[in-house]
């Protein structure tokens, strides 16, 4: 009773915080992404890019567009890791390995962030604020725009194909949402005791006369960033864990605050786009029913713990701050692995088994509950399509969303969409577990072993990030595996998307009849959680049963 009164009480707070500010929020992404005039500063991004923001790009040019940046964005950031001891602020580190650098790179890219190496030990001042933080601002912003394009082109009717300008939400994104949104953060966190300096490490006496080495470093201002652009890679190796990173109760429930916000604000903007605010609310509320089940079972799993002495001590302890407690952890880990964040504020490998198995499904529904910023808003609104034309084959009624006609084409890029992660994931880890390179990873064997390396392929495919440190990631095998698999678990599904968002632009809006489904009442929502648990979700259940399900049981 001591720990469930505290659980119930943050997440309550939560609850509201989230209710007063997503409103707010949404009104100004809806805004953000279709007002027609631009600010100085934008101006002045546009001229230096040498782009018209007016031009109304066809999806396959705002595609090359998103692409051809990110691969710029890859490029520079390994070179920044490769050369950085020759590099100011570098603190005496020298250069990442060839392929923890392009791991690393891509990582960071995708809005992963997934770490093999212990940041404090790695990587200087510079490499951390102008190599992963600079990539933490404009991947989020990158995922954004998808989102809002998608948005957009639903709005529109036999617009040929033309979905806006990728630049344009580029920059604005990031000027007008993530700075803005960052730097209160960052003062907000750093009034509360989180580090900001760019000091190197300092040797102090202990309490017991012995000498300890304490890093510094900008880290306010990444951990801001990090949690508000869902990216979750940390300063220092303990994540969130580590007190000069999340150092109170307080800043633990303001980060996962920050990692909900924009995703359920996205949702709301996208009724506002689409001239329907009754559209965005059913989609944030399928999004927030997933999480607060994913809440609920997870917060249960380790608070009743494997046994008898866990569970008198208020829950399963193991790998968790006590400053947090057993629901504060259970909670962030929920959070982290249904927004696409990453952040880990507790070990995850040390959760109960049935705890480690919801922050895994969490991550194989596809990153939808409420998924990452931008990635959520747009993968629901896939499962959407999915949802409508299910219903449609069941009444025998061309299926329809918001006025577009589902057809061939369409459910074809939405079908290779919802396999992209599947394929993934198990191809992924078969070839894991296949090779002693692999297998060699594993620091156990049996049912955890396979869930170790099948939570690590479905963080990178699914670009979360977030790991079961029990595996040894930072070998070329894993570094090499896991860098494709955040690759394609990107990029591959952000064309799909745009290419959707295309085919919905050039479409003509045909008018509501007696047969079309209502896409904004509580039956939509039960349809759309049901075909996110049964048509993804089902697809993992064999894994999961030789993983996590196995190991619960015995």
């Amino acid at each position: 009773m001591s720990e469930l009164l505290p659980a119930v009480g943050q997440v309550l707070v939560l609850v509201v915080v989230l209710a007063l500010a997503v409103p707010l929020l949404g009104r100004h992404l809806a805004h953000t992404y279709t007002a027609p005039g631009h600010l100085a500063v934008e101006r002045g991004a546009y001229r230096l890019l040498r782009i018209d923001p007016d031009a109304d790009q066809h999806w396959r040019t705002y595609a090359l567009s998103a692409l051809g940046f990110s691969l710029v964005g890859i490029l520079l950031l390994y070179a920044v890791l490769r050369l950085q001891q020759h590099l100011p602020l570098s603190l005496g580190f020298g250069a990442l390995p060839a392929d923890g650098a392009w791991n690393t790179a891509v990582s960071f890219v995708t809005n992963t962030n997934w770490q093999w190496y212990s940041g404090e030990a790695a990587l200087g001042h510079l490499a951390q604020a102008t190599g992963l933080t600079v990539q933490n601002f404009v991947s989020a912003a990158t995922g954004m725009a998808v989102a809002a394009a998608l948005a957009r082109a639903l709005s529109r009717s036999g617009a040929g194909g033309r979905i806006g300008n990728f630049w344009t939400d580029l920059v604005r994104g990031t000027v007008r949402v993530l700075l803005p949104g960052a730097l209160v953060a960052a003062v907000l966190l750093a009034l509360l005791g989180v580090v900001q300096n760019l000091s190197g490490a300092r040797t102090v006496t202990t309490l017991t006369g012995g000498e300890q080495s304490v890093p510094g470093g900008p880290v306010a201002s990444q951990e801001a960033i990090k949690e508000l652009g869902t990216n979750g890679g940390g300063f220092f190796n303990a994540n969130s864990a580590h007190p000069f990173e999340n150092p109170t109760p307080l800043t633990n429930l303001i980060e996962i605050v920050l990692m909900l916000l924009v995703p359920f604000a996205m949702a709301w903007a996208f009724g506002l786009i689409v001239g329907d605010r009754r559209q965005g609310a059913a989609v944030l509320a399928a999004m927030g029913l997933l999480l607060v089940v994913a809440v609920a079972l997870l917060t249960w799993a380790e608070m009743a713990g494997p046994g008898t002495v866990p569970h008198a001590a208020g829950g399963a302890l193991e790998g968790k701050e006590t400053r947090f407690g057993t629901a504060g952890s259970a909670l962030f880990a929920a959070v982290t692995t249904g927004t696409s964040t990453g952040a880990v504020n507790s070990l995850h490998d040390s959760f109960t088994a049935p705890g480690g198995g919801v922050a895994m499904v969490g991550m194989l529904l596809g990153e939808v509950s409420p998924g990452g910023v931008g990635s959520g808003l747009y993968g629901m609104l896939v499962l959407a399509v999915v949802t409508v034309f299910i219903a449609g084959l069941m009444v025998g009624r061309t299926p329809e969303y918001l006025g577009k006609k589902i057809g061939q084409r369409e459910i074809v890029l939405v079908a290779v969409y919802v396999l992209a992660s599947p394929f993934l994931v198990l191809v992924g880890l078969a070839l894991a577990l296949s090779v002693p390179a692999g297998v060699a990873g594993l620091q156990e064997d049996g049912a955890h072993g396979l869930s170790e390396a099948l939570y690590a392929l479905a963080s990178a495919s699914n670009n979360n990030g977030s790991a079961f440190g029990g595996l040894t990631s930072g070998t070329p095998f894993w570094n090499t595996l896991l860098g494709l698999a955040m690759l394609l678990g990107r990029f591959l599904p952000l064309v799909l998307v745009l290419a959707l968002a295309g085919r919905f632009a050039a479409a003509q809006r045909v008018p509501v009849g007696p047969g079309t489904l209502p896409t904004h009442r509580p039956l939509f929502v039960s349809l759309l959680v049901g075909v996110a648990l049964v048509v993804v979700g089902l697809t993992f259940v064999p894994v999961l049963v030789l993983g996590p399900i196995v190991e619960s049981l015995s």
